[in-house]
Order: C-alpha cells, then structure tokens, then sequence
C-alpha cells in the first residue's frame, strides 16, 4: 500500500488564497529537492494551469462524483508511488457542493490546512477555525493558515485569539507581489499573468517561515489493480486544438486517448497551424474563443485544413469554446461580431451574466459520461439536440448534445474516463 506525507488546501469560502497557498507550498517543497504532486478539487481548468506552473507536473481533477472515489483512489495511489509530497487545492469552502472538499478529505483520511482571510478581521478568526474543526467530526485539521494579514501585531492578534487546540501554521502578508488576478472565469490563464513565477516565488519564500515547510504525517493510499483498458482507438490519430483560445483539456483525457491506443498530437489554430493530414478525428476543446475571434476567423491554413477534415467526413468533438468556433458566427460582450468556421449552424454571443454552472451527465446506451458546464455565452441554432445531459440531483435536462454528421457539440465539459467506451464511440464516428 503506497503512502505518501498530503494535504488539502481549503478555507471557508472561494477568495481566501487557496490557489496562492498551494502553487507556493508546491514551489517550496521543490525547492527543498521534494517531488511534488498537486491536486485540484472539482472540475477546474485555470487553477490547474498555475499550479502545474508551480509543481512542474500536469494537475489532475479529483472529485468524488465526476471521477468517482474509485477513480480518485487511482490517481492518489499513483502519485503516491512517485512523490514525497501530495497536495490537494480544495473548490469554494470547506463544506460547500455535494460531494465537497471535506468528503474527499474524509475519504482517504487527508489532512486539511485551512486558508482564512484575515483580511479587516480579528478574533473572528478563531471563532471561524474553530467552526472548520468542529463542523464534521470525520476530518482532520493539520492546522490553521492565516492570509491577508496586515502587520506581524495583526498576525500575533490572529494567533493568540486561536483556541487551544488549533494549531497555528503561519501567515502570509497582503502584497501585490503574491496576489492572484481573477477575471470572469476565475483565474487568468497562468500564461496570461504577469510576472507568475515571481509571484509564486515569493509566496515559496514567505511560506518558508511558518510550519508548512515541514513535511506532514504519511497517508495510505489502498488502490484496487488497474484494469487494463481494451485498445478501442488503437491505429487511430487524434489532434487536438491547444493554444491560449483551446486549453480547457484535463490531462486525464488526453491520457485515456493514449490508453485507449491512439496517437494524439497537438496543434494551435492561434498560430495558424493545420491540422495534422493523417489525424483521423479532431478534439476542440473549450478555451477563449471569443478573446481571439478576429485572429482565429483570419487564420486561413487552420480554418482550411479544419474544413476540410469535416467535409471528409472524420469525426470532430467540440465542447463549449470548440463548438463556439465551429458556428456561423460569434459575438463578444461589446457586440462585435466575428464570421467563425461555418460548420455548424448558428450563432453564439458572450453575455455578463453566467449563462450555465454544474455539473452534468450525459446517459447513452453505452452508459453515462460525467462531467460539467460553466460558460458565459448563449447560442442559437435550427439544430435539434440529440442528447440533453442531466444535472447529477435532478432530471431537468442540462446542455444540450448536438450531432451535425461526423461533428458532436455541446457546453458540456467530459470527464472521459468516465466512458471509455462512450470517448471511443464518438471518435471513430459511431452512433451512440
């Protein structure tokens, strides 16, 4: 049974610094000449970016329903075969969602540091840790961190109102060289924000001086053996769309394709880059279409072997941002229009307001794909949905599947090992 010194990283609430805590413990320990696997809670595609900046090793998805406890087991036994250190970035507070942070805490018996804001508060602080630690009795508190502190007299305010019991772990300084910036979508992409390696740089070095600089107790990770999965795509090349416009990809799913037996390569429709002339099926993934509309409609050798690949009738799997692409036409929020790739009927426009947020599971008849939506645009299309995927507590329909030939659309985000079998079915241009 592998086992491995973890921690999850959460808080009370989403803005507390949880992304900033766990990318800077993660560059310390590699500092210190530790190998370093981190983890984000929930489905997420901005903070993993960073915190594979920092751990210098793709971040995987943990969550109990999308990649269900067998599938998290997984993941957590393999990265304890490898690493001297697991970290886990919790989603939104503590006890928020179902299943949450806690839930996956309780279930590998994984302590939890827990993020506060200090921020314009004083004893408070105590009163908010205790009601962390006290909330569920089935987990464990290794400690308590305090964020946004305003002065070491503010810090030793912070510490002495901690009830006995509570372990003080350390703090970190409000600063504009360790803050984060957001945009609407959370994160910016880790490409996109000035001076990252600086910034996790100095929450490395602030975190040098509090007790997170040392290792935590070893967790046993128990795994079942893995099943090896039939080579359903073996001789098959798969390309995917990955750029600063198409970067929504859990690496869990690239490497199901792999496992599956396909040959995936990369390109960028962002630098005008064809498809590769072999690829056999096309993934478009999410990403921020909208940002680079002008550049992605002026992009002719993407644009034409795209087109090309659809009018040879070889499968395309676009979600959210890729099917975005593939429309008539795409509108950002100050109302300029961009003509996109034609492949698709219908247009799409950016809103303000969060068009769609939760998870979602899409049930066919080689069974159900988990996954989730979150997306600020709306779309219209003569198209009518072949699917309609489901929300995980209710049988209201969620977004919609469309199937236009060999092309399968929609805002849905798959979590793919989910479905092996399903992921296969669409690239090889099957019904399902």
């Amino acid at each position: 049974m592998p086992s491995c010194p973890a921690l999850l990283i959460s808080g009370p609430a989403s803005g507390q610094g949880k992304t900033t805590v766990t990318a800077g413990l993660a560059l310390l320990h590699r500092q210190l000449g530790r190998r370093v696997r981190v983890f984000k809670t929930g489905p997420d595609f901005l903070d993993p970016m960073i915190l594979e900046h920092a751990s210098g090793a793709p971040v995987q998805s943990l969550d109990l329903w999308m990649a269900g406890e067998h599938g998290c087991r997984q993941l957590l036994a393999e990265a304890a075969q490898q690493a001297d250190l697991i970290l886990i970035e919790g989603v939104m507070g503590l006890f928020d969602g179902t299943p949450n942070s806690a839930d996956l805490a309780a279930a590998f018996g994984i302590p939890i540091v827990t993020v506060i804001s200090a921020q314009a508060m004083a004893q408070t602080f105590g009163a908010i840790a205790l009601g962390l630690a006290q909330y569920r009795p089935d987990v464990v508190i290794h400690g308590v961190l305090a964020n946004h502190v305003g002065s070491a007299q503010h810090a030793q305010m912070l510490q002495d109102g901690l009830p006995t019991g509570l372990r003080w772990l350390g703090y970190l300084a409000t600063s504009e060289h360790i803050a984060l910036p957001e945009r609407h979508l959370g994160l910016h992409q880790a490409a996109e924000i000035d001076g990252l390696q600086s910034r996790i740089a100095v929450t490395a070095r602030a975190l040098a001086d509090t007790a997170l600089a040392e290792l935590p107790a070893p967790v046993s990770f128990h795994s079942l053996p893995a099943c090896p999965q039939p080579e359903l795509l073996a001789g098959m090349h798969i390309a995917i769309a990955r750029d600063a416009a198409f970067s929504f990809i859990y690496p869990a799913n690239v490497s199901l394709l792999e496992s599956l037996g396909a040959r995936v390569t990369f390109f960028s429709p962002l630098a005008n880059e064809r498809i590769p002339g072999d690829a056999d099926a096309l993934y478009l993934p999410g990403g921020y279409p909208e940002l680079h509309a002008t550049a992605l409609a002026g992009n002719q050798a993407s644009t034409t072997s795209i087109r090309a690949h659809a009018s040879a009738g070889k499968p395309i799997l676009a979600e959210c941002g890729g099917m975005l692409y593939l429309l008539d036409e795409l509108t950002d929020v100050e109302g300029t229009s961009t003509t996109m790739l034609g492949l698709l009927p219908g247009r799409a426009a950016m809103q303000k307001q969060l068009a769609s947020l939760g998870m979602q599971s899409l049930h066919t008849k080689y069974g159900a794909l988990t996954g989730h939506t979150f997306h600020y645009s709306s779309m219209t299309t003569p198209l009518q949905p072949e699917y309609h995927a489901i929300g995980p507590q209710s049988a209201t329909a969620g977004e919609p599947v469309f199937r236009s030939g060999a092309i399968v659309a929609t805002y849905m985000h798959g979590y793919w090992p989910s479905n092996p079998a399903l992921i296969a079915a669409i690239f090889r241009g099957k019904t399902f």
